[in-house]
């Protein structure tokens, strides 16, 4: 009967922590009880009593108005005792501002949680056509979209070849265009140019180049990564922005290995790229 006992509560943090997921990707805008149904594939009534629990601790809470679940304030709370752990997301601010003011696109932090990247920060350039295919919370398995690329290249053979079985299932179920093989043929494209190109294979129109950020023994810390509509990233151009994403990358990794200057003036921004195809 313990053993049973063992089993069922584990299941239901499982599902638990599924839930505070799906509403921690979405937080800003909220989620409807019925797209959580839908996201979680668990029951009305599961979803119904496992929000209520998350509720009562703090963890969620629902809009009285619009009826949206929301990230609750003792989620924020352990977001703000994981920041000292976690530097990489503080420490990366000033590089993110200065990346979207130099190419007025879209840029991106990203970090790898077992198998998967997920996404930390998003900062908008000041280009008006912006591509919406990653948002702040969002997870996808490694290779799939360019900074999860960078850190999938990043790794050793037996720990790329580890991961691409560990997803197979879901990468097969929910992103068939991502094969094994394109993976391992992507992995060799991105250590051969030294960044990550993604042209639109998550959604289409969507391009983007990332390049891995490494600490001084060469180990994968994260990513960053810049989005933009295919006309703006031609071959020029994605050189171009793989050489500022190089450049920031290479500050962050020094700045995470000496943590003392984070409280230091802001660095210049960087003037915006021409244009080039």
């Amino acid at each position: 009967m313990a053993v049973l006992e063992k089993a069922d509560g584990a299941q239901a943090l499982d599902r638990a922590l599924t839930l505070l997921r799906l509403i921690g990707a979405r937080s800003k805008h909220g989620l409807r009880l019925t797209e959580i149904v839908a996201q979680s594939g668990l029951t009305k009534p599961t979803v119904h009593r496992m929000l209520r629990a998350l509720e009562r601790n703090g963890f969620v809470e629902q809009n009285p108005a619009t009826r949206l679940y929301h990230l609750g304030p003792e989620a924020f709370v352990l977001g703000v005792l994981a920041t000292e752990r976690f530097g990489i997301h503080r420490a990366a601010a000033g590089g993110l501002t200065r990346l979207s003011a130099a190419s007025q696109d879209t840029v991106f932090l990203s970090v790898r949680r077992d198998g998967h990247s997920v996404c930390l920060e998003r900062q908008e350039g000041s280009f008006p056509i912006r591509t919406h295919v990653l948002l702040a919370g969002d997870r996808h398995p490694l290779g799939v979209g360019a900074g999860s690329l960078a850190i999938l290249s990043a790794l050793d053979d037996a720990d790329v070849e580890a991961v691409l079985a560990q997803n197979a299932a879901e990468l097969a179920a929910s992103y068939p265009t991502f094969s094994a093989e394109l993976l391992r043929d992507s992995v060799a494209e991105t250590r051969a140019q030294g960044f990550a190109f993604n042209p639109g294979l998550l959604l289409a129109g969507s391009w983007a180049v990332g390049v891995a950020v490494l600490d001084s023994a060469g180990s994968c810390l994260g990513a960053l990564s810049i989005s933009a509509i295919e006309s703006r990233l031609g071959e020029d151009r994605r050189t171009e922005l793989a050489a500022l994403l190089k450049d920031e990358a290479q500050r962050l990794s020094q700045r995470l290995a000496r943590p003392e200057p984070l409280a230091a003036g802001i660095e210049p921004a960087r003037p915006p790229l021409r244009m080039r195809k």
